[in-house]
């Protein structure tokens, strides 16, 4: 896969990992495990950390596009920087360097190329991998999103209660999560959204639920929310708009993309789900009729 210059580190990371040798592979896993500030250290601290000579460390930076490891630290640097940005940050950032185009152009061609990097990025076995695992009705599915993301969330969690038994949509009040993870039982999944601002909410519930045995699938951005260290699953989708807030067009494209697969996968049990919840909606006169 490429790695070109608007690549983040954590994902020329993952597009090399297949080419690094097994201890620079070392060293990508434990620069990920706290991204970025794990590499924020200084040459000697982070190849001690990870077990592995300083050479290793300039060499895997070389193997990743950079120059050096000098470098590559400047690229986290500028990363941290995007991830703890608030939204009049976010605004001042685009509009320094705005064209005159129209903002329905300029906005248009930040999310096509946000699909496109995105795609190029997604691992189709792993779309393929936790569609099954959701069309398991032995494992119940937990939901949950943050403050922004929770409707992303709560449109995910609609779909899919259609489709299959057995989905738990986690209340928006964080103080009673701990309530859901008690009845998490090991085989379970979770599906969490987080994206900059990373939540310490999400984080402290993925680590509960990986000690109950449960099978974490995080929606995040190109960055990576810290909670990834604790999934099995992570699809990261490039976020930038020229606004002042982050897009969900390619969080929610690869959500309706993995509704249909499951959708499709166990389309007998879901017709029926369907035609009974049809019924419902006519004996509860939800929708306008014209016949």
């Amino acid at each position: 896969m490429e790695t070109g210059q608007n690549h983040t580190v954590a994902e020329r990371i993952r597009n090399r990992f297949e080419n690094l040798t097994r201890a620079e592979r070392q060293l990508a896993n434990a620069m990920l495990e706290n991204y970025p500030v794990s590499g924020l250290g200084s040459i000697t601290t982070i190849a001690e950390a990870s077990g592995v000579s300083t050479p290793t460390v300039v060499r895997m930076a070389k193997k990743l596009g950079y120059r050096g490891f000098p470098q590559l630290q400047s690229a986290l640097r500028v990363e941290l920087e995007a991830t703890i940005s608030n939204p009049i940050a976010k605004h001042d950032r685009w509009a320094q360097n705005a064209p005159d185009a129209h903002i329905l152009n300029r906005f248009a061609d930040a999310v096509t190329d946000n699909m496109r990097q995105t795609l190029r990025q997604l691992d189709p076995e792993d779309f393929n991998a936790v569609a099954k695992l959701l069309c398991d009705q032995s494992r119940t599915v937990h939901v949950v999103g943050g403050r922004i993301t929770r409707s992303i969330a709560d449109y995910f969690f609609t779909h899919m209660q259609v489709i299959r038994n057995h989905m738990t949509l986690l209340a928006e009040n964080s103080n009673t999560w701990p309530h859901y993870v008690l009845n998490m039982q090991p085989g379970d999944i979770l599906v969490a959204f987080d994206i900059r601002r990373y939540e310490h909410d999400i984080l402290r519930l993925a680590e509960m639920a990986k000690e109950k045995d449960v099978t974490l699938v995080l929606f995040t951005d190109q960055w990576g929310s810290p909670a990834a260290k604790h999934a099995t699953y992570s699809f990261h989708s490039r976020i930038e708009v020229p606004s002042a807030w982050d897009s969900s067009v390619v969080t929610l494209f690869i959500v309706e993309a993995l509704i249909a697969a499951i959708q499709t996968e166990t389309w007998d049990e879901t017709k029926d789900r369907m035609k009974t919840l049809e019924g419902l909606f006519d004996r509860t006169k939800q929708f306008r009729k014209f016949t």
